[in-house]
């Protein structure tokens, strides 16, 4: 069938399990037309012969993001209930158990996304502001980033760096531990490298890296607090958002449990997994409102 660019696709031979959208149509020596294809919801990129695919309908499309908006939406819920409780205890601590009544303010990590999709990095700047991050985004091809890094850090100086974007395991490629067999996980591996050349220890930088089944391993050797896909599995766009949220508002007095990081996410611990990291909110007051005297 004809598939153009801009199309939103299924593949036949995985029964539609996955939507794509078409980003570019090549024709092989042999006059076959192949699609490359990024998840429409999910961080994965792929290739597939243009005969094996099907445009997927309005109708369709909207019915399967009704569902994800109600995974969102829990997932935004559990987030929301995790910060008040987050809230509610620091200001205990700030106000020595209350016995004070000064106003006090808080000072979120910030945050800088680096993603090599430039929709994907809207959605979670979206999310980003909706939950109350402060965060800078970038766009950077993924075969980029790693050059590109160290002048991002001495422009944002962030407190926590996601580097995401697209990534695919292909078994033709290699065995599932052989870094080469994916699409983009070495790119990741080279950015965390680069950026823990300039920031080494692992709780004045937090890092996230990874997307759709990258190589968690090497990430994490690499410096990554946190990284994807311990389980090869796809992950959700908005993963990385409620990852680094967490560490955003949690104290920086506080040690981060893992599994507490992981299950208010989309994919939790098949697609996501960590280290101990420290959090990185500060507290201070006395806050005083400006006034318009």
């Amino acid at each position: 069938m004809h598939v153009k660019i801009g199309d939103v696709v299924g593949r036949q031979s995985y029964k539609l399990d996955v939507l794509f959208r078409v980003i570019d149509v090549k024709t092989t020596a042999d006059g076959e037309q192949i699609a490359i294809l990024y998840g429409d919801e999910v961080r994965l990129i792929a290739d597939a012969n243009c005969s094996d695919l099907v445009v997927v309908d309005e109708i369709e499309r909207n019915s399967r993001k009704l569902k994800e908006k109600e995974r969102i939406d829990q997932s935004y819920f559990l987030f929301r209930q995790d910060y008040q409780l987050l809230r509610e205890k620091q200001e205990y601590t700030a106000t020595s158990s209350y016995s004070h009544n000064e106003e006090f303010f808080h000072l979120p990590g910030r945050v800088l996304h680096v993603d090599g999709d430039p929709l994907y990095l809207q959605k979670c700047l979206s999310l980003y502001e909706k939950i109350g991050v402060p965060v800078n985004g970038v766009h950077v091809q993924e075969k980029e980033m790693p050059e590109k890094i160290g002048e991002l850090l001495a422009k944002y100086r962030p407190d926590i760096l996601v580097i995401t974007g697209h990534d695919a395991y292909s078994k033709h490629k290699g065995e599932v531990d052989d870094i080469n067999a994916y699409r983009h996980s070495k790119h990741f591996v080279q950015t965390v490298r680069n950026a823990r050349s300039k920031v080494p220890h692992l709780d004045q930088l937090v890092i996230f890296a990874g997307a759709c089944q990258s190589h968690f391993e090497s990430l994490i050797r690499a410096g990554a607090n946190f990284a994807s896909s311990p389980s090869r599995v796809n992950i959700h766009a908005l993963d990385p958002v409620y990852i680094v949220a967490k560490i955003s508002f949690t104290p920086f007095v506080e040690r981060i449990n893992v599994w507490d990081v992981l299950r208010n996410t989309l994919t939790r611990e098949k697609g996501l997994g960590g280290v101990e990291t420290k959090g990185v909110l500060r507290t201070g007051m006395p806050f005083r409102k400006h006034s318009s005297q």
